[in-house]
């Protein structure tokens, strides 16, 4: 094994998570590698449909690495406006709660090539752009062989790789699962009003849907429906897509143009049996992925992100320390069990057509809202 091929810890995905991750390391004593066959390019004037809602401490994190930059269009939340399917309602202000925002919205792939800018600069970290072929499981090192021929060692390797993870699969890891039978229909629109940093979401009887505003007179939509009606919405011509939205949110913010066309992702639970094993750990979509009704996925990876990192601080021992990476799991769990038990008891509530739960729901909403105490706690979860 050539020397130069040795690391510390070996990434095995440069998305969010994985390159957020990676850029976290910058400056340690570790040296780094981040494998990723398709290394994000630079984002042209157009407005990425990937639009996602950021914590502000995963914000603050994101501005310390350097990567939450000035070419990272974003736009705070000031406030929030939630909508039941039958009077139900409930609203969160940020200056109620004397937080300067409640969020940040901002594209994905604007935020992607920030944080490889910042990769690309970094001394201790080697950017690999190769497919990977496979594993060799070692007691206190891995071998991970990539597809062009090349051997790296690891004392840490690390899935960032997605909800499709190879390496965990590649671990035999296994995978609890839970299709929620939804698509999640997402597209930018200029809107005819300002929408004053305001997010909106309206529990429908065929679905939740959302308004994320964007820098401008833009929102972004995320419309959490049925497979039939997402396919349906997705095959409307422009101007009855637009038109369908603009009703379906109330006209709220008057009328809405199309500015990205619609796509749609399926929907789905996932938790990975293990999340760590003695020189391997997954993070972000690899361990786990949520319902986006509540707009925590991304902000999960970031925070396993930053939680591993800490953990590598203390360079007394090998980053693969399994008791190192077993504290690390045991810290996340409760967050993550936490976020997916709520976003998927919210879906399953209002996807319900029986009276009595439809009155419980939205009475719940309103209950909520006139209790001061639980809003704010629910917003100081929410900021982490």
């Amino acid at each position: 094994m050539s020397e130069r091929n040795a690391f510390d810890v070996v990434i095995v995905g440069g998305g969010l998570a994985g390159a957020a991750f990676a850029l976290a390391l910058r400056d340690t004593a570790w040296r780094v590698a981040l494998v990723e066959p398709k290394p994000p390019q630079e984002p042209g004037d157009g407005w990425d449909a990937r639009v996602y809602a950021f914590s502000p401490a995963n914000v603050a994190w994101l501005r310390a690495l350097g990567a939450w930059d000035a070419t990272v269009r974003q736009q705070p939340v000031y406030a929030m406006r939630i909508a039941g399917d039958d009077g139900g309602h409930l609203a969160f202000d940020a200056l109620e709660a004397g937080l300067p925002e409640l969020a940040f919205i901002a594209e994905s792939n604007r935020l992607h090539h920030a944080l490889w800018q910042g990769l690309r600069a970094a001394g201790n970290i080697d950017l690999i752009a190769a497919g990977t072929a496979a594993v060799a499981w070692g007691a206190h090192q891995h071998e991970l062989i990539l597809a062009d021929g090349r051997h790296l060692q690891a004392s840490l390797l690390v899935g960032a790789d997605g909800a499709h993870s190879w390496l965990r699969g590649q671990a035999n890891i296994g995978l609890a699962f839970e299709d929620y039978h939804h698509v999640g229909v997402v597209a930018n629109f200029a809107c005819e009003r300002p929408h004053r940093g305001i997010a909106y979401q309206w529990f429908r009887q065929d679905g939740v849907l959302a308004y994320l505003p964007l820098p401008g007179k833009r929102v972004s939509i995320v419309w959490s429906t049925t497979p039939e009606r997402a396919e349906a919405l997705q095959a409307l011509p422009e101007t009855e897509f637009s038109a369908t939205v603009t009703v379906a949110g109330q006209e709220r913010l008057g009328a809405l143009k199309l500015v990205t066309p619609p796509q749609g992702f399926p929907l789905k639970r996932r938790r990975a049996e293990q999340w760590v094993r003695s020189g391997l750990v997954l993070i972000g979509d690899a361990a786990h992925t949520v319902h986006p009704l509540a707009g925590q996925g991304i902000n999960l990876g970031f925070r396993d992100a930053r939680r591993l990192a800490e953990a590598l601080r203390d360079t007394r021992r090998a980053p693969g320390d399994l008791g190192r990476l077993q504290a690390y799991a045991l810290r996340r769990d409760e967050d993550v069990r936490s976020v997916q038990f709520v976003t998927g008891g919210l879906k399953k509530l209002f996807g319900s057509e029986d009276g009595l739960v439809r009155w419980l729901r939205n009475t719940g909403l309103s209950v909520t809202d006139s209790q001061n105490w639980l809003k704010q706690a629910l917003m100081r979860h929410a900021i982490q």
